[in-house]
């Protein structure tokens, strides 16, 4: 039996549960609560604690990583940080190191984290960049938000209430802090304080030019 093999067979012993236990890799200082699901393709590696009831993986890497009871991380990879109890993380998630991801929160498809902390309840579903930020309770990121925390010299952090919406396609120029309770407009690019409770909107007046389109077809058949 190889040192996996006998691992596995530990975490089964303890209440660990595996679908297919040939394809779990966990090494011999990972600790897994019991009632855990260890899915198809997870690999634990390094100091990673695990506590009971979570379900992780498919495909799954956990590195030096604290996840707290009941937490779901599926198809990601998470690094040297905090996940607290009732988390939800992928699929296809990356946790960078130095995050801790507070309890209940929502961390969805194709968002990346680095060293950031996220309050207890938000929800940052897809498509979405938060480096260098603390990130209060209960806030809403829209599809597509950055955080613009590198001019290319050096990095800069931000600061996010409780309550806060951050509206689709809204880039954060980092250094910023967006009062409790304040929205940003889907769109917009923020590059100074919110207040508590306003919206914020930086983005250019919509005009339109009838015909334009018509006339510039026009031109290119001409040619």
């Amino acid at each position: 039996m190889d040192d996996f093999s006998a691992k596995r067979q530990a975490l089964l012993d303890s209440g660990v549960k595996m679908m297919d236990p040939d394809t779990v890799y966990v090494e011999e200082s990972v600790t897994v609560g019991p009632g855990t699901l260890l899915l198809p393709g997870t690999i634990l590696r390094g100091r990673t604690v695990v506590g009971a009831n979570c379900e992780i993986g498919p495909n799954t890497m956990l590195v030096d990583c604290t996840v707290g009871d009941g937490v779901t991380i599926n198809s990601s990879q998470c690094n040297e940080s905090t996940i607290d109890s009732g988390a939800h993380v992928g699929p296809f998630a990356y946790i960078r190191p130095n995050c801790h991801v507070g309890a209940d929160v929502k961390v969805g498809d194709f968002v990346e984290l680095k060293n950031s902390t996220i309050g207890e309840g938000t929800k940052i579903s897809h498509l979405t960049y938060v480096g260098d930020a603390d990130v209060g309770r209960k806030v809403n990121f829209g599809c597509g938000t950055v955080l613009v925390n590198y001019d290319g010299n050096r990095k800069y952090r931000s600061t996010i209430g409780d309550h806060c919406f951050i509206g689709c396609n809204t880039n954060l120029v980092s250094p910023v802090h967006i009062g409790d309770g304040a929205y940003t407009a889907a769109g917009s690019t923020i590059t100074q304080d919110v207040e508590p409770d306003a919206l914020a909107i930086a983005r250019a007046r919509q005009v339109a030019k009838p015909g334009w389109a018509a006339a510039h077809r026009a031109k290119k058949d001409a040619k």
